[in-house]
């Protein structure tokens, strides 16, 4: 029996539960020896992990203010830092990230350099400061930093816009895994992910979100590594693919001349509009792609470090130090995944592409290919697509369609794993999406509730009213967004880019500047996310309608036009109007002091 506090035991409560995940595995490798069917074990993956959130989003219900905004501010860094990087791991990490560089190639690394680096601006820039502003939202420091409700008003309608976004990808990629694990439709797939969401973070709100996300990142991390290891080792590599699979990059370089890469798909797959091109693997140009690699690298650092639902994880530690500390544990984790994000896209391409390997598809027999299980258990659910389009019955490159949202998904059933093995992914994509869809949800409905409907609206509502206003708009939020992922409108890595531009668009500078530049104030915050964001999206439209991209800044980098004018127009504002206030600027410097009293604590 466990005595003591819970944040006391947290390593015993957590060690019981990763060694109880473990025997779940074993028992369900042992069930596939004994015949039980691949749809079973899916399912009971599926099952098993969602009602162990559900029961830990139960047992840390609360109705108490602080516990439900900010988990009462006690977690401690090490958990912190995992539960930031289970909140980081969105369905775009774990599911999306390893297939956009399955597709796109060279180029998609810029994801990975973008979010990781990024962190060093929320280390440097961001998140100790804000610990010690004492805020429960970001729309809150906003409001706090710069008064008024004007300013208060336009970080929530960003933030709203930005984690919405973000939100309908994670819910898309809980549709996929449901859809396949369950075998049912996409768009009733949305629907069962959003349940387990809601089940999670609804009553205990950031309190039951933090402890769930910790148990989360213990799934989607063990679900990430061992199908990579397992198939480098299967593959000749050895059982660290992270320093060994460069001879896999050389193998494909030398197969892609040879399967026709130079005519690659040029059609698009009818998967919702999403057109796949594949390019060369491994193929740094200079010039305009260089360009391209670093303006999205950009726009990922400076949305990581503006997103609302990331900065939020850093308002539950006890003190600045802490969350320095837990920024720097977050890193880690993150790194985990993202140092094998890479290996697992070479190498599950490589399982298709050799003829060397009994996993090859490409230059065989179409029949053959059509006949393979993985590929009729895709196929039946939307996701893959084949078509003998010369009449050769040879199935080439250019007649092969995949979503790339479903190369991890599907790497264990085509490297020929056991089943429990593409149970055990699944478990950890849904982990990863449901994760993150937790924290933007509650993000958003944190938001309304506190700054728009108890700072604005209503300054008098108790305690009970604000919480039943919070958990509506969880409902409500969660059921609109799955309307829109179900739509299928852009893929999920598109989706979160738009989120990460929108973000660094209108919150960027008025975050940074209101920790860093004294004479920052209310007029100027607000002309810099008003025209920073209006400016982004005004040009994410007019790309996305047809218009010509203007020096290679396409929809997923519109974030290198909102940011300037956010910039320019800040500061040009707050030097033609008043300076703040004295008060306002000594709680400016204040702010930048690690220790001493949390500045608003007295307020709430």
């Amino acid at each position: 029996m466990i005595k003591g506090s819970f944040i006391d035991n947290l390593g015993r409560v957590y060690a019981m539960y990763t060694g109880g995940f473990l025997v779940f595995i074993i028992l369900m490798a042992i069930l596939e020896q004994f015949g039980v069917s691949a749809a079973t074990i899916g399912i009971l993956f599926v099952a098993f992990t969602v009602c162990i959130y559900a029961l830990i989003g139960w047992l840390s219900r609360t109705m108490q203010v602080e516990a439900y905004y900010v988990a009462g501010r006690e977690v401690p860094a090490l958990y912190n830092g995992m539960a930031t990087a289970a909140d980081w791991m969105s369905g775009a990490s774990f599911v999306a990230l390893a297939g956009g560089i399955y597709f796109g190639g060279y180029g998609y690394l810029g994801f990975i350099v973008g979010w990781t680096g990024g962190y060093v601006l929320v280390n440097s820039l961001m998140a100790p400061y804000l610990r010690k502003f004492g805020c429960y939202t970001v729309p809150d420091f906003i409001g706090t930093r710069y008064g008024g409700n004007v300013a208060r008003f336009c970080a929530v309608v960003i933030l709203v816009v930005t984690s919405f976004t973000y939100v309908t990808a994670q819910i898309n990629a809980s549709g996929t895994i449901a859809a396949r694990a369950l075998q049912i439709p996409f768009e009733f797939g949305v629907w069962i992910g959003l349940l387990g969401i809601l089940l999670c973070s609804m009553l205990g709100g950031m309190r039951a979100v933090t402890w769930t996300q910790v148990a989360q990142y213990i799934v989607l991390i063990v679900a990430y590594l061992v199908p990579v290891i397992w198939m480098s080792n299967k593959q000749g590599f050895g059982i660290i693919p992270h320093f060994g699979y460069g001879d896999a990059v050389a193998r494909i370089q030398e197969l892609e001349p040879l399967i026709g890469l130079g005519t690659a798909a040029t059609e698009g797959a009818p998967f919702g509009g999403v057109r796949i091109l594949t390019t060369p693997h491994n193929d740094p140009q200079g010039g305009m792609d260089s360009w391209k690699f670093v303006t999205l690298a950009l726009c990922m650092m400076a949305g990581t470090a503006s997103l609302p639902h990331i900065l939020m994880r850093y308002f539950t530690t006890p003190s600045v130090r802490a969350a320095r500390k837990s920024v720097a544990f977050s890193l880690f984790f993150i790194f985990l995944l993202y140092f094998t994000a890479p290996a697992l896209a070479t190498l599950t391409k490589l399982q298709l592409l050799d003829p060397n390997l009994a996993t090859a598809v490409i230059g065989q027999s179409f029949e053959a290919v059509k006949s393979l299980e993985w590929v009729r258990n895709w196929e039946s659910v939307n996701m893959l697509w084949l078509s003998d389009s010369n009449g050769d019955g040879i199935l080439q490159l250019n007649e092969f369609f995949m979503r790339p949202d479903i190369v991890v998904l599907a790497t264990p059933e085509i490297a020929g794993l056991p089943y429990v093995i593409s149970g055990l992914v699944a478990a950890g994509g849904l982990a990863a999406a449901m994760s993150t869809a937790d924290g933007l949800l509650l993000a958003i409905a944190n938001a309304l509730s506190h700054d728009l409907y108890y700072k604005i609206i209503d300054p008098k509502a108790d305690t009970k009213h604000r919480l039943i206003v919070a958990r509506v708009l969880l409902i409500v939020i969660g059921a609109l967004a799955a309307m829109i992922a179900s739509l299928q409108l852009t893929g999920i890595l598109g989706a979160v880019a738009w989120a990460f531009c929108f973000a660094c668009s209108g919150l960027f500078f008025p975050l940074v500047l209101g920790v860093w530049w004294k004479r920052a104030n209310t007029q100027g915050a607000i002309a810099g996310m008003v025209c920073g964001f209006v400016a982004g999206s005004a040009y994410l439209y007019y790309v996305y309608t047809g218009g010509t991209p203007w020096m290679g800044i396409d929809h997923l980098r519109f974030g290198m036009i909102g940011m300037p004018v956010s910039l320019i127009a800040m500061v040009v504002v707050s030097l033609m109007t008043p300076a703040p206030d004295a008060e306002t600027q000594a709680m400016v410097d204040e702010v930048r002091i690690p220790s001493g009293e949390t500045i608003l604590d007295a307020k709430h």
